[in-house]
């Protein structure tokens, strides 16, 4: 019997039983959508975060000093930076007051949509290390700093809930009851992923005297020239820091968004893991409805086979033909299962990062391949089984 033949056996046999043969594919069916919508939700999480980290920028290097003495090593750091020139880009300090943003009837106080707005302190060169971008207006200047303007660059959501529509350019806005003009407004850039970020205030960081009551700064982001050469600034810094800070009298910590790239890599890659194992129990649990079925077709078919055998078919002939069923049916079940898998996850990807996500052809055609050798591999033994059958005891039976 030729491979066609086989085929078209397969297909008569399975038209032939069409509620069946679907119900034996339904847990094929339901295993390799699990598994394409369960990695491609996990691979689309792994995306999004990819595109926060690299918005923020990959070659940020970032130094938390505790000092318990009260000192600040601001300009130790700030001049040591200028030092490595061939490899940093800028730096600037960090602060944060968290507090009431007023304009005009609008206000952040309570409990807003995203929580209430941080109010950043940083340099002229905030912007370059944290990779935002100027959509209007100007940003902090050195001479801000210097001269202690109350000015406000404001995070894209921010200037849309306090403005709506409105230019915010000159107007004036309450930050902790004190009145700062807005200069200028950033570009969205947290997305779905860290919406937060766009509602950021950030003001001159020469204002921790007025807001905080504090001229200290314990938070530092440095900009390197690259993303490779973060490991050789990090490098540098701490045996700067080591030399410069006593740990009798405090610590520090510097560390790059590489590391939190690299740890959401090997959090997701445990996941998709640990989901696809979830999704393979439901494969496994299909194989063995698969084998099942088949041990109920090969007695249905008993006679069939023992007519065969005794005309001169081969038991190489029946063995193949089972097998070549078995397979069929998990192809199909598994093409089927594709294409609820491509529906779930266009689904899925709206529903949870809002965008248009689809599963990676590799992974569909692996899906389907394993389906397939799972057919075969648990229609072995009833294929195997049928080909064993005496022909005077497979006519024999009713």
């Amino acid at each position: 019997m030729s491979f066609t033949q086989g085929f078209k056996m397969a297909g008569k046999s399975i038209s032939a039983n069409k509620v069946r043969s679907f119900l034996t594919m339904l847990g094929i069916i339901i295993g390799v959508a699990a598994v394409i919508i369960m990695v491609s939700v996990v691979q689309g999480s792994n995306r999004q975060w990819k595109e926060y980290y690299e918005s923020m920028g990959t070659n940020r290097v970032n130094v938390w000093a505790n000092m318990w003495n009260g000192d600040d090593i601001t300009d130790d750091l700030y001049d040591y930076c200028l030092s490595l020139k061939d490899l940093v880009i800028g730096v600037t300090p960090n602060g944060y007051y968290y507090g009431n943003i007023k304009y005009q009837s609008k206000s952040t106080e309570g409990n807003y949509e995203y929580g209430t707005p941080s109010i950043a302190l940083g340099s002229d060169l905030y912007s370059v290390c944290n990779n935002f971008t100027l959509v209007s207006g100007r940003d902090i200047s050195w001479l801000d700093v210097q001269n202690y303007n109350q000015v406000v660059v404001l995070g894209s959501k921010l200037k849309d809930y306090l403005f709506d529509y409105k230019n915010p350019i000159g107007e004036k806005i309450s930050i902790g009851g004190h009145r700062f003009t807005v200069i200028g407004v950033y570009a969205e850039k947290g997305g779905t992923i860290n919406p937060y970020v766009d509602y950021t205030a950030v003001v001159p960081y020469s204002m921790n005297r007025l807001l905080n009551r504090s001229n200290t700064f314990g938070d530092f982001t440095i900009k390197a020239k690259s993303s490779e050469a973060t490991t050789e600034v990090i490098t540098r810094l701490t045996g700067f820091l080591t030399g410069l800070i006593d740990p009798n009298y405090g610590y520090f910590h510097v560390y790059s968004e590489n590391t939190w790239i690299e740890q959401e890599d090997e959090a997701n890659r445990m996941m998709s893991l640990v989901l696809g194992g979830i999704a393979g129990i439901s494969l496994l649990v299909g194989g063995i409805g698969i084998m099942n079925i088949m041990l109920v077709t090969v007695r249905e078919r008993t006679r069939e086979i023992g007519i065969r055998k005794a005309i001169g078919g081969s038991r190489r002939s029946i063995l193949i033909q089972f097998l070549i069923e078995a397979g069929v049916i998990c192809g199909t079940g598994g093409i089927l299962g594709i294409l609820l898998g491509f529906l779930g996850t266009l689904v899925a990807g709206k529903l949870i990062f809002d965008l248009i996500l689809m599963p990676s052809m590799p992974l569909s055609i692996g899906a389907v391949a394993f389906s397939v050798v799972l057919g075969i591999t648990f229609g072995m033994y009833p294929a195997v089984k049928a080909s064993a059958l005496q022909p005077v005891e497979a006519l024999r039976a009713e």
